[in-house]
């Protein structure tokens, strides 16, 4: 049997086309191996947010090149976002590289990789401009998705699921626009067969994906008649939606959050800064007032609710006052998380192209480390706050430092609450895809620990049998994956 390496870069739409491509795949015979060396086929599935997610995927590039003029008849690809920005950069730095396919192309992979094979010559297939990255990324996008591969996933009782691609916000630092293309919804009929799909696979909580997911529109259907249209698929206890816009955050939305009981009470609702110049160069199209509204709101009519954030620092022309007013934003929203990030110009980009990347190095780093301090200590306080709680955990497996120590007995069990909080506790492995009690008896600024509650208090797996052994993570893949 062919066998196929892919590594994974970038958000969760990445790691969800990363699971697509595998299932394509598999239908032609290919199996995962573990490392490139072990491939055939060898692909990098790339993002193009962050100059750092490049330069990851152009060091591994490098190192493959002489392991390429050892075995020539290997193919090499690059996937997604870099391959659809930097067609002839990828050419130029890396000649080696046998397909390079776009985010709109990916259904075309198992015949491209046919070609090369059969050729020999360099495969390249992308959407050449906005208009035709509509249609080819509409036409590839509706046979694609139902192709699902549980093996890529790190549990089977967990999954994504999209429901639109594209984005038409254009934030002056972001090159998704263009890479991903228009904003398209897909149809609620294909999400709710997906979902069913997936429920029927043992799937137990859903997570709808979009650029910005909240701006789903089909007709006169929006994305909190799409939450009540798949609420009550048999099997599925649970469905969150990632990643939201502020301004689209609509009181209809918060509504359904409310008062359909499987949708997470949990909210990501990006930020990017706490100063009124600095989202207008972002293009934002919001102020802090507004923002702040929205989370009043949205605490107000969903009790309970948690919401996490993203922040950029050094964005051009952030002055010391300006971050000053990102820290204020930070202490004060509450935010269960933020995930922060330096500004990285994109070339492409209106950033790049109207403002200067006018901030030194040493100066993102430490507004970096300065927010970050500041959103650990809020997460801490929040934390805190559950401690004597009892807390329902949906268990995703062992933890990272499960198997440190040699055991018979529990191990170290990994899971989250409807909030998204990462609760620790020690458990038998056949606990997975259980959702179990368990009281918080101590907390750090990042995770949750407590004590399982036995009996009456826990469920079984999704396949009603406790005694069957958890599913490990299949390490075949390799995922980097922050939250853009």
């Amino acid at each position: 049997m062919p066998k196929l390496y892919l590594e994974t870069v970038g958000c969760q739409m990445n790691v969800l086309d990363s699971e697509l491509v595998v299932g394509s795949l598999r239908r032609q015979g290919y199996e995962l191996a573990h490392t490139p060396e072990q491939a055939d086929v060898i692909l990098f599935n790339t993002c193009s947010v962050r100059q750092h997610a490049e330069d990851k995927i152009y060091s591994a590039l490098g190192r493959l090149r002489p392991h390429k003029r050892k075995y020539p008849d290997k193919v090499i690809g690059v996937l997604g976002c870099m391959a659809q920005k930097d067609q002839e950069l990828i050419r130029k730095r890396a000649p080696h590289v046998d397909l390079i396919v776009g985010t709109g192309q990916l259904a075309q992979l198992p015949a491209l990789i046919r070609n090369v094979q059969e050729t020999g010559t360099l495969q390249i297939a992308l959407s050449l401009d906005r208009t035709a990255g509509r249609h080819e990324v509409e036409r590839s996008f509706e046979s694609y998705d139902p192709l699902r591969d549980p093996s890529m996933r790190p549990n089977r009782f967990q999954a994504y699921v999209r429901i639109m691609i594209g984005c038409d916000k254009f934030c002056t630092y972001c090159i998704v626009p263009s890479v991903r293309g228009p904003e398209q919804s897909r149809p609620p009929e294909h999400i709710a067969a997906e979902v069913r799909q997936l429920a029927g696979e043992g799937c137990k909580e859903v997570t709808l994906l979009g650029q910005t997911v909240n701006s789903y529109k089909y007709g006169r259907l929006r994305l909190g008649d799409l939450l009540a249209k798949i609420h009550d698929t048999p099997g599925i206890e649970r469905i969150k939606f990632i990643t939201n816009f502020p301004k689209d955050m609509t009181d209809d939305l918060l509504d359904a959050v409310r008062t359909l009981p499987k949708v997470c009470p949990y909210l990501h609702v990006p930020a990017q800064s706490g100063c009124d110049d600095v989202l207008r160069r972002m293009k934002r199209l919001y102020t802090v007032g507004f923002y702040n509204d929205m989370l009043a709101r949205s605490r107000e009519l969903v009790p309970g609710v948690a919401i996490s954030s993203d922040f950029i620092v050094g964005f051009s022309g952030e002055t010391e006052e300006s971050f000053e007013r990102t820290c204020d934003l930070v202490r004060t929203g509450g935010f269960k998380n933020s995930f922060i990030f330096k500004y990285s110009p994109r070339p492409g980009t209106k950033g790049h192209e109207l403002y200067a990347d006018d901030i030194p190095e040493e100066v993102k780093k430490r507004r970096n480390n300065d927010l970050l301090a500041i959103q650990n200590e809020v997460s801490l306080q929040d934390h805190r706050r559950m401690i004597g709680k009892r807390v329902e955990v949906l268990v995703e497996g062992p933890s990272k430092n499960a198997w440190k120590h040699e055991t018979t007995g529990p191990i170290q069990l990994t899971g989250r609450t409807p909030t998204d909080h990462i609760v620790v506790f020690d458990g038998n492995p056949r606990l997975a895809g259980a959702t179990v009690a368990v009281d918080v008896v101590e907390a750090t600024a990042f995770t949750l620990f407590g004590d399982v509650v036995t009996g009456e208090h826990a469920t079984r797996s999704s396949d009603g049998d406790d005694t069957a052994p958890a599913k490990a993570l299949d390490t075949a893949t390799r995922i980097s994956l922050p939250i853009l």
